[in-house]
């Protein structure tokens, strides 16, 4: 359990994960629509996903849970009407900004309920 409480403190870590996830997600997100494939499944849960793990990763590099939060939806937001400008992508889509808000909710909660779980073993 303590190689779990060291690998949470490498903050520097964290953060560099967190910035490749953001660039990640930003070059998929941004990609014109003749090189995406012709469906993605389950478009509204990779949303969900990605963002849910890029707010667990800022969490972890260290930004409290609110600030967090709201980083990564306002780049979930930024990243939704960029995607106006692309050709080919429609950008803007609300159901797109709910499934990056309620997964960055979720990967916040899932790390919060680790660490209370973590504190509580080491106790």
């Amino acid at each position: 359990m303590r190689w779990l409480i060291r690998l949470q403190e490498c903050r520097r870590l964290w953060a560099g994960v967190a910035v490749l996830a953001a660039l990640a997600i930003a070059l998929g997100s941004l990609a014109p629509s003749a090189e995406m494939p012709d469906s993605l499944p389950w478009d509204k849960a990779n949303h969900f996903i990605g963002y849910g793990g890029l707010a667990a990763l800022v969490g972890l590099a260290g930004m409290a849970g609110g600030a967090a939060f709201i980083a990564v939806v306002a780049y979930g937001v930024a990243i939704e009407l960029a995607q106006l400008a692309v050709p080919g992508r429609m950008g803007g889509d609300p159901f797109d900004m709910l499934a990056n808000t309620l997964g960055a909710l979720f990967g916040l909660a899932v790390l919060a309920l680790v660490r209370r779980l973590m504190r509580r073993d080491s106790a």
